[in-house]
């Protein structure tokens, strides 16, 4: 996918969300574990705590034997992590009992560091314990009349919440994780899948391009289906306009050739007066005039055409073997090199008149021989794009740079002794032009003019 490209956009756009919502699930859910994590230690705790305020309450039951493990032997071992306090709130001296693991030291009272409190006036949450230990505490205050007032805590070690907590998130990243590939390349395959028919439009727009097809064919989406159908409907409309141009162009010819020809011939059968000479000079410009736009709209409606591709070989061979036959008298050899494959974005007329004006011109001026030399190239590496260059040699006099500048311009001739209007050269610089290409005069090899001409390939 290229940077600037909608498949691109939308894959974006959708890895974003995946990963927001991902990762926001992944904080709730993390978040709702560890709560249900700390309700169940607290459950635990608070059995520890029932068991401590029931042998509190009832101190003649549990006389020789408090305090006591109940029931959990982490309660023994020192510094153990699990301890429980009993404190007697209403002794001039305070009056602590603890668990053997809490050995010399004591539990911070969280009626001090105001906590929240649960239902049955139990208090939780976390303190700093013996040795730097992170605790979860429980616990509850508890008042029986005459025998005193008393403060029951049991702690256990946060660790254990920690660890729960942190294996759980663990197993959510892993899970997450491929959860999050699987869904990336599930939207991969669905912008692909999504935007497979605007790869079908491109692909026959390129063939139309290329003359392998006439219009966009096959069914698309219903939200493409529009873009299609006028697509469709515009080349359609251009082969028409170009269709009613060339009639009109014809037209406008006829009409015009009568009329001139018949002042040509009124002012030659004058003879000498000057009122015929200049009426004649006149004219033949305004023929001239007409015949060089005419020509040059009649070429700009024949490039207009969309979808004509035309192999170079074959035109170029036929020319070559022509040239020949009409040159046979003065011996003029042409030399070919057109591989097989090259093949000129354009309509085969218009290839035919621009090659054929300048191996014209060519045998015209040669000695002896001509060259036509035929290959594509791509002038950009980065660009798909291929031109067609055809270079046509002659071993002639030449030009010199200041007679290629005139000689290229239409209706300019350097020597009336040669047959022809002058136009040859300047009709191939315009359709050049008109298709997107060029020509350009220079030095041939074997001693006389080089033509060099660019046009689009395929």
């Amino acid at each position: 996918m290229r940077l600037n490209s909608l498949a691109l956009r939308l894959f974006f756009s959708a890895t974003t969300w995946t990963v927001m919502i991902l990762v926001v699930t992944g904080v709730v859910l993390s978040s709702i574990y560890r709560a249900a994590v700390e309700r169940a230690f607290d459950h635990r705790l608070d059995v520890y705590l029932r068991a401590l305020v029931a042998d509190v309450a009832t101190p003649e039951e549990n006389a020789g034997k408090f305090p006591q493990s109940i029931g959990e032997r982490l309660f023994d071992l020192p510094l153990s992590g699990w301890y429980w306090q009993v404190t007697r709130l209403d002794a001039p001296t305070p009056d602590v009992r603890s668990s053997r693991s809490l050995w010399d030291a004591s539990l911070p009272h969280l009626a001090d560091l105001g906590p929240s409190s649960t239902g049955g006036g139990a208090r939780q949450g976390y303190v700093e314990g013996p040795e730097a230990q992170r605790l979860r505490i429980v616990e509850r205050t508890i008042d029986l009349g005459e025998e005193g007032r008393y403060l029951v805590a049991v702690a256990g070690d946060a660790a254990e919440i920690d660890d729960e907590t942190r294996s759980f998130d663990g197993a959510l990243l892993i899970t997450f994780g491929m959860l999050a590939f699987v869904l990336l390349l599930i939207t991969t395959f669905q912008v692909r899948f999504g935007l497979a028919p605007l790869n079908r439009i491109s692909e026959g727009l390129a063939a139309i391009r290329s003359g392998a097809a006439e219009r966009l064919e096959g069914a698309f989406p219903v939200e493409i289906a529009p873009l299609a159908r006028e697509t469709n409907a515009l080349i359609d409309a251009n082969r028409e306009i170009v269709s009613r141009a060339r009639t009109q162009v014809g037209n406008l010819a006829h009409a015009l050739k009568t009329p001139i020809s018949v002042m040509l011939n009124e002012a030659t059968t004058h003879g000498g007066d000057p009122l015929a000479l200049k009426v004649r000079e006149q004219t033949e410009i305004m023929r001239d005039q007409v015949t060089r736009h005419l020509e040059r709209a009649r070429l700009a409606a024949r490039v207009a055409v969309i979808g004509t591709v035309t192999d170079v070989r074959p035109v170029v061979t036929a020319l070559a073997r022509t040239m020949e036959k009409i040159h046979h008298d003065r011996g003029i050899a042409i030399a070919i090199d057109a591989p097989e494959g090259v093949r000129f974005r354009g309509e085969q007329q218009d290839l035919e008149e621009m090659v054929g004006n300048l191996v014209d011109n060519a045998c015209k001026w040669a000695q002896s021989r001509v060259g036509i030399e035929v290959f594509a190239e791509k002038p950009d590496p980065a660009d798909e794009r291929r031109v067609v260059r055809i270079l046509v040699d002659d071993d002639g006099p030449g030009l010199s740079p200041q007679q290629r500048e005139q000689v290229a311009r239409r209706g300019r001739r350097l020597d009336e002794t040669k047959p022809g209007s002058g136009l040859g050269l300047s009709i191939v610089v315009e359709l050049a032009s008109l298709y997107g290409g060029g020509l350009t005069l220079g030095t041939a090899p074997i001693g006389g003019l080089r033509a060099d001409l660019v046009l689009p390939g395929v």
